[in-house]
Protein backbone atom coordinates (compact mmCIF):
# COMPACT_ATOMS: atom_id res chain seq x y z
CA UNK A 1 0.00 0.00 0.00
CA UNK A 2 2.45 2.48 0.88
CA UNK A 3 4.86 1.50 -2.25
CA UNK A 4 1.66 2.33 -4.60
CA UNK A 5 1.43 5.51 -2.78
CA UNK A 6 4.90 6.46 -3.11
CA UNK A 7 4.57 5.49 -6.73
CA UNK A 8 1.50 7.57 -7.44
CA UNK A 9 2.76 10.55 -5.78
CA UNK A 10 6.16 10.04 -7.87
CA UNK A 11 3.98 10.41 -10.76
CA UNK A 12 2.19 13.48 -9.80
CA UNK A 13 5.48 15.24 -9.70
CA UNK A 14 7.48 13.91 -12.44
CA UNK A 15 4.58 14.03 -14.97
CA UNK A 16 4.30 17.86 -14.93
CA UNK A 17 7.75 18.18 -15.31
CA UNK A 18 8.03 15.97 -18.65
CA UNK A 19 6.90 18.40 -20.80
CA UNK A 20 8.41 21.60 -20.01
CA UNK A 21 12.11 19.13 -19.60
CA UNK A 22 11.30 17.85 -23.32
CA UNK A 23 10.61 20.95 -24.61
CA UNK A 24 13.70 22.55 -23.38
CA UNK A 25 16.15 19.58 -24.95
CA UNK A 26 14.34 20.05 -28.03
CA UNK A 27 14.89 23.89 -28.09
CA UNK A 28 18.72 23.27 -27.30
CA UNK A 29 18.52 20.38 -29.83
CA UNK A 30 17.70 22.94 -32.39
CA UNK A 31 19.14 25.82 -31.13
CA UNK A 32 22.60 23.76 -31.57
CA UNK A 33 22.54 21.81 -34.83
CA UNK A 34 21.53 25.10 -36.30
CA UNK A 35 24.63 26.64 -35.41
CA UNK A 36 26.54 23.62 -36.50
CA UNK A 37 24.72 23.23 -39.97
CA UNK A 38 24.53 27.11 -40.96
CA UNK A 39 28.23 27.62 -39.34
CA UNK A 40 27.03 30.51 -37.68
CA UNK A 41 29.87 32.71 -36.05
CA UNK A 42 29.83 32.77 -32.71
CA UNK A 43 29.72 36.20 -32.34
CA UNK A 44 26.55 36.03 -33.68
CA UNK A 45 25.14 32.72 -32.02
CA UNK A 46 26.86 31.02 -29.29
CA UNK A 47 26.08 27.28 -29.44
CA UNK A 48 24.48 25.97 -26.09
CA UNK A 49 27.92 24.69 -25.39
CA UNK A 50 29.85 27.91 -25.46
CA UNK A 51 26.74 29.73 -23.19
CA UNK A 52 27.47 26.73 -21.18
CA UNK A 53 31.10 27.21 -20.53
CA UNK A 54 30.41 31.20 -20.07
CA UNK A 55 28.27 30.36 -17.28
CA UNK A 56 30.33 28.22 -15.39
CA UNK A 57 33.47 30.99 -16.42
CA UNK A 58 31.11 33.91 -14.66
CA UNK A 59 29.22 31.85 -12.39
CA UNK A 60 29.79 33.92 -9.44
CA UNK A 61 28.72 37.38 -11.13
CA UNK A 62 25.74 36.12 -12.66
CA UNK A 63 25.17 34.37 -9.20
CA UNK A 64 25.32 37.78 -7.78
CA UNK A 65 23.57 39.64 -10.57
CA UNK A 66 20.76 37.16 -9.99
CA UNK A 67 20.08 37.49 -6.66
CA UNK A 68 20.09 41.71 -7.08
CA UNK A 69 17.44 40.94 -9.59
CA UNK A 70 15.00 38.80 -7.54
CA UNK A 71 15.56 41.14 -4.49
CA UNK A 72 14.30 44.40 -6.84
CA UNK A 73 11.52 41.80 -8.34
CA UNK A 74 10.23 40.33 -5.51
CA UNK A 75 9.77 43.83 -3.46
CA UNK A 76 8.35 45.73 -6.34
CA UNK A 77 5.98 42.58 -7.28
CA UNK A 78 4.85 42.29 -3.32
CA UNK A 79 4.81 46.59 -3.45
CA UNK A 80 2.59 46.30 -6.78
CA UNK A 81 -0.07 43.55 -5.67
CA UNK A 82 -0.39 44.65 -2.85
CA UNK A 83 -1.29 48.54 -3.80
CA UNK A 84 -3.32 47.27 -6.38
CA UNK A 85 -4.98 44.66 -4.34
CA UNK A 86 -6.13 47.26 -1.63
CA UNK A 87 -6.90 49.91 -4.78
CA UNK A 88 -9.43 47.38 -6.20
CA UNK A 89 -11.33 46.54 -2.80
CA UNK A 90 -11.41 50.56 -2.16
CA UNK A 91 -12.95 51.40 -5.74
CA UNK A 92 -15.46 48.37 -4.97
CA UNK A 93 -16.66 50.06 -1.66
CA UNK A 94 -16.92 53.38 -2.83
CA UNK A 95 -18.59 53.37 -6.62
CA UNK A 96 -17.92 57.30 -7.56
CA UNK A 97 -14.09 56.63 -6.62
CA UNK A 98 -14.12 53.72 -9.12
CA UNK A 99 -15.78 55.86 -11.89
CA UNK A 100 -13.17 58.73 -11.60
CA UNK A 101 -9.78 56.79 -11.19
CA UNK A 102 -11.13 53.81 -13.18
CA UNK A 103 -10.70 55.62 -16.75
CA UNK A 104 -7.82 57.08 -15.65
CA UNK A 105 -6.06 53.87 -14.79
CA UNK A 106 -6.79 51.91 -17.97
CA UNK A 107 -5.50 55.46 -20.33
CA UNK A 108 -2.11 54.95 -18.17
CA UNK A 109 -1.68 51.94 -19.99
CA UNK A 110 -1.49 53.29 -23.18
CA UNK A 111 1.58 54.74 -21.80
CA UNK A 112 4.68 52.24 -22.04
CA UNK A 113 6.80 51.86 -18.48
CA UNK A 114 10.13 52.61 -20.46
CA UNK A 115 8.66 55.93 -21.10
CA UNK A 116 8.61 57.05 -18.04
CA UNK A 117 11.75 55.33 -16.39
CA UNK A 118 13.87 58.04 -17.07
CA UNK A 119 11.57 60.55 -15.17
CA UNK A 120 11.13 58.00 -12.11
CA UNK A 121 14.76 58.10 -12.52
CA UNK A 122 14.57 62.38 -12.53
CA UNK A 123 11.93 62.34 -9.83
CA UNK A 124 13.44 59.39 -7.12
CA UNK A 125 17.24 59.17 -8.15
CA UNK A 126 19.57 56.43 -8.93
CA UNK A 127 18.90 53.63 -6.43
CA UNK A 128 16.19 50.98 -5.13
CA UNK A 129 12.93 53.49 -5.26
CA UNK A 130 12.80 53.93 -9.34
CA UNK A 131 13.44 50.03 -9.97
CA UNK A 132 10.55 49.04 -7.35
CA UNK A 133 8.39 51.52 -8.81
CA UNK A 134 8.66 50.33 -12.39
CA UNK A 135 7.90 46.74 -11.21
CA UNK A 136 5.20 48.13 -9.15
CA UNK A 137 3.67 49.79 -12.11
CA UNK A 138 4.05 46.64 -13.75
CA UNK A 139 1.98 44.59 -11.49
CA UNK A 140 -0.48 47.47 -10.63
CA UNK A 141 -2.79 47.12 -13.24
CA UNK A 142 -3.73 43.73 -13.82
CA UNK A 143 -4.36 43.35 -10.20
CA UNK A 144 -6.45 45.83 -9.82
CA UNK A 145 -8.97 44.89 -13.15
CA UNK A 146 -8.82 41.24 -12.02
CA UNK A 147 -9.46 41.66 -7.89
CA UNK A 148 -12.33 44.12 -9.81
CA UNK A 149 -13.59 41.50 -11.62
CA UNK A 150 -13.56 39.23 -9.28
CA UNK A 151 -15.20 41.32 -6.12
CA UNK A 152 -17.99 42.15 -9.28
CA UNK A 153 -18.74 38.41 -10.10
CA UNK A 154 -20.32 37.48 -6.86
CA UNK A 155 -23.75 36.30 -6.89
CA UNK A 156 -25.98 39.27 -5.52
CA UNK A 157 -28.73 37.29 -3.75
CA UNK A 158 -25.72 35.59 -1.95
CA UNK A 159 -25.13 39.34 -0.51
CA UNK A 160 -28.30 39.80 0.55
CA UNK A 161 -28.86 36.29 1.56
CA UNK A 162 -25.71 36.88 3.99
CA UNK A 163 -27.60 40.73 4.91
CA UNK A 164 -30.29 39.02 6.02
CA UNK A 165 -28.44 36.77 8.19
CA UNK A 166 -27.42 39.55 10.15
CA UNK A 167 -23.91 39.94 8.50
CA UNK A 168 -21.87 42.98 8.54
CA UNK A 169 -19.63 44.43 6.18
CA UNK A 170 -16.37 42.93 7.22
CA UNK A 171 -17.89 39.09 7.44
CA UNK A 172 -19.39 39.46 3.75
CA UNK A 173 -15.86 40.84 2.29
CA UNK A 174 -13.94 37.79 4.53
CA UNK A 175 -16.78 34.93 3.83
CA UNK A 176 -18.08 36.10 0.54
CA UNK A 177 -16.16 38.73 -1.20
CA UNK A 178 -12.47 37.76 -0.22
CA UNK A 179 -12.99 34.15 -1.73
CA UNK A 180 -14.52 35.34 -5.14
CA UNK A 181 -11.28 37.76 -5.55
CA UNK A 182 -8.18 34.47 -5.48
CA UNK A 183 -8.82 32.93 -9.09
CA UNK A 184 -8.71 36.24 -10.79
CA UNK A 185 -6.37 37.58 -8.69
CA UNK A 186 -3.58 34.93 -9.15
CA UNK A 187 -4.39 34.62 -13.28
CA UNK A 188 -3.10 38.01 -12.72
CA UNK A 189 -0.26 37.59 -10.72
CA UNK A 190 1.03 34.42 -13.00
CA UNK A 191 1.12 36.92 -15.65
CA UNK A 192 2.34 39.92 -13.99
CA UNK A 193 5.09 37.17 -12.50
CA UNK A 194 7.02 37.15 -15.99
CA UNK A 195 6.44 40.66 -17.17
CA UNK A 196 7.83 41.87 -13.87
CA UNK A 197 11.04 40.81 -14.90
CA UNK A 198 11.38 42.66 -17.91
CA UNK A 199 10.68 45.64 -15.57
CA UNK A 200 13.20 44.66 -13.06
CA UNK A 201 15.54 44.65 -16.15
CA UNK A 202 14.16 48.04 -17.68
CA UNK A 203 14.79 50.01 -14.11
CA UNK A 204 18.69 48.57 -13.86
CA UNK A 205 19.35 49.81 -17.17
CA UNK A 206 17.92 53.19 -16.40
CA UNK A 207 18.63 53.78 -12.09
CA UNK A 208 21.05 50.86 -11.28
CA UNK A 209 23.75 51.39 -8.89
CA UNK A 210 24.17 48.10 -7.66
CA UNK A 211 24.00 46.00 -10.35
CA UNK A 212 22.33 43.16 -11.22
CA UNK A 213 21.52 41.14 -14.82
CA UNK A 214 20.25 44.02 -16.59
CA UNK A 215 23.14 45.81 -15.94
CA UNK A 216 25.13 42.62 -16.93
CA UNK A 217 23.21 42.52 -20.30
CA UNK A 218 24.02 46.07 -20.92
CA UNK A 219 27.90 45.37 -20.26
CA UNK A 220 28.05 41.89 -22.57
CA UNK A 221 26.19 44.28 -25.63
CA UNK A 222 28.81 46.88 -24.88
CA UNK A 223 31.13 44.41 -24.88
CA UNK A 224 29.44 42.74 -28.24
CA UNK A 225 29.95 39.51 -25.55
CA UNK A 226 27.05 37.70 -27.12
CA UNK A 227 27.73 34.21 -25.08
CA UNK A 228 27.60 37.02 -22.22
CA UNK A 229 24.57 38.53 -23.31
CA UNK A 230 23.05 34.35 -23.72
CA UNK A 231 23.85 33.70 -19.77
CA UNK A 232 22.26 36.81 -18.93
CA UNK A 233 19.14 35.67 -20.82
CA UNK A 234 19.31 32.07 -19.50
CA UNK A 235 19.38 33.71 -15.88
CA UNK A 236 16.51 35.87 -16.53
CA UNK A 237 14.10 33.16 -17.69
CA UNK A 238 15.14 31.43 -14.27
CA UNK A 239 13.94 34.35 -12.76
CA UNK A 240 10.59 34.01 -14.68
CA UNK A 241 10.23 30.45 -14.27
CA UNK A 242 11.20 30.70 -10.20
CA UNK A 243 8.90 33.56 -9.84
CA UNK A 244 5.85 32.01 -11.65
CA UNK A 245 6.18 28.92 -9.58
CA UNK A 246 6.33 30.58 -6.52
CA UNK A 247 3.12 32.18 -7.29
CA UNK A 248 1.86 28.85 -8.52
CA UNK A 249 3.09 27.67 -4.50
CA UNK A 250 1.05 30.66 -2.82
CA UNK A 251 -2.01 29.95 -4.86
CA UNK A 252 -1.60 26.12 -3.42
CA UNK A 253 -1.08 27.55 -0.12
CA UNK A 254 -3.96 30.14 -0.46
CA UNK A 255 -6.70 28.25 -1.93
CA UNK A 256 -6.24 24.94 -0.88
CA UNK A 257 -9.73 23.52 -1.70
CA UNK A 258 -8.69 23.69 -5.70
CA UNK A 259 -6.01 21.01 -4.68
CA UNK A 260 -8.18 18.45 -2.89
CA UNK A 261 -11.27 17.87 -1.54
CA UNK A 262 -10.10 17.32 1.72
CA UNK A 263 -9.14 19.90 4.47
CA UNK A 264 -5.47 19.63 5.25
CA UNK A 265 -4.43 19.60 8.88
CA UNK A 266 -4.17 23.53 9.18
CA UNK A 267 -6.92 24.82 7.15
CA UNK A 268 -9.49 24.84 9.44
CA UNK A 269 -7.16 26.67 11.88
CA UNK A 270 -5.92 28.81 9.05
CA UNK A 271 -9.54 29.95 8.19
CA UNK A 272 -11.20 29.97 11.26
Amino acid sequence: MTDTHSTTLVRKLLLPLGGPLAALILVLLVWDVSVRIYHIPAYVLPSPEQTWDHILSDLPVLLQGFRITFVTFLMGFILGAGAGFIFAVLMDATPWVRSILYPILIASQAVPVIAIAAALTIWLGFGLAPKLVIVGLVVFFPVVVNVLDGLNSVDKDMLNLVKSMGGSRWSIFRYVKLPATYTPLFSALKLSATFSVTGAVIGEWTASTSGGLGAYLLQANSRLNTAGTFSAIAFLALLGVVSFLLVILMEYVMTPWRSSSKARRWSRRYWG
